[in-house]
């Protein structure tokens, strides 16, 4: 392989990166309490606190109540959910954001997830607990709800466990390409795989269409009761504009990198498809994801806007979206 060819790998892990969710600086004020019933329980389970960027990791919940435990993709923070935890808490729903090292190998990742769910489930009363992953978190949070042997195992006792993805790159990532090719390894004299870490860090391996990851996704656990993957069609998507131009595309994943046979043909799996870009979907300082929230209400997952609170709800989304 010649220097060319190895520098033209390494300029397609750095679009890679550049494909991944632009971090958002977001303010930590504290979460407003919408319709949510007061908190009975302060827990500190590593990873897991309030959908903020406050240095206070301390989770207060209703520990009777379902806790949907949002999951960011790469470049992203728990505070980049701040908007979709207050969508949740004005329909009297509370969430927790989980945090991880988005560089790391992707089942470090998920393993730390999982034990995080295992704590909040085994230091409160809470009957329900839904994951909801967006991007590279989609990856992380499917294969927390799997029954690999390698991983802690989900909680013993009575929880139903829910698992909602979002635009999941689960056949791979098709700029990664060229770090699944392992014939080049040796040809390039060990650069492919160099440039792959640098571009990516340790993960690099669990992003490529011919990882195990990606190749051996596993089965839901038996207590994951039902599983919602909502794929994202992005052609023709813009993040934004100036002058009626798109500057900036938000188009990350085809539908061919979102699709997985093997993930799909769970029974508990259904399967929604949306005309939406990547960020668009989970929405950001500039427009609110109206898509997503009509997709959770739709499948269950949100409660529906009672209509006396459908005024109330829209200035919500123009205060905490600036739309």
């Amino acid at each position: 392989m010649n220097h060319t060819a190895t520098l033209l790998a390494l300029l397609a892990l750095l679009t890679l990166l550049g494909g991944c969710a632009s971090r958002e600086a977001m303010n930590p004020a504290d979460l407003e309490p919408g319709r949510l019933p007061p908190p009975d329980l302060t827990l500190n389970i590593p990873g897991l606190g309030p959908c903020t960027d406050s240095p206070d990791r301390s989770l207060r919940i209703d520990s009777s109540q379902p806790v949907h435990v949002l999951v960011h993709g790469c470049f992203g923070s728990s505070g980049q959910f701040r908007g979709l935890a207050q969508v949740l808490a004005f329909h009297g729903q509370q969430s927790a954001c989980f945090t991880y090292d988005d560089r790391a190998k992707l089942t470090q990742g998920a393993d730390e997830l999982k034990q995080a769910v295992q704590q909040l489930a085994a230091q409160s009363r809470v009957p329900q607990i839904t994951v909801i992953g967006h991007s590279q978190g989609a990856l992380i949070a499917r294969k927390a709800m799997t029954a690999s042997s390698s991983l802690t195992p989900l909680p013993g006792r009575p929880v139903d466990l829910r698992l909602v993805t979002i635009s999941g790159p689960f056949s791979g990532i098709a700029a990664a390409q060229t770090c699944g090719k392992s014939w080049l390894y040796p040809l390039s004299l060990g650069l492919v795989p160099l440039s792959c870490y640098i571009a990516t860090g340790p993960k690099w391996a669990d992003i490529t269409f011919s990882s195990r990851f990606i190749r051996e996704p596993g089965s839901l656990a038996p207590q994951v009761s039902r599983y919602l993957k909502i794929d994202t069609d992005e052609r023709g998507s813009c993040r934004r504009e100036e002058g009626g131009r798109c500057v900036e595309s938000d188009v990350i994943f085809s539908l061919d990198e979102q699709r997985q046979t093997l993930i799909e043909s769970d029974a508990r799996t259904k399967r929604v498809e949306v005309n939406a870009g990547h960020v668009e979907i989970v929405g950001d300082k500039r427009v609110a994801p109206k898509k997503l929230i009509a997709i959770l209400q739709e499948q269950g997952v949100l409660r529906a806007t009672a209509p006396a609170r459908l005024p109330a709800f829209s200035l919500l989304l123009s205060r905490v979206y600036q739309e």
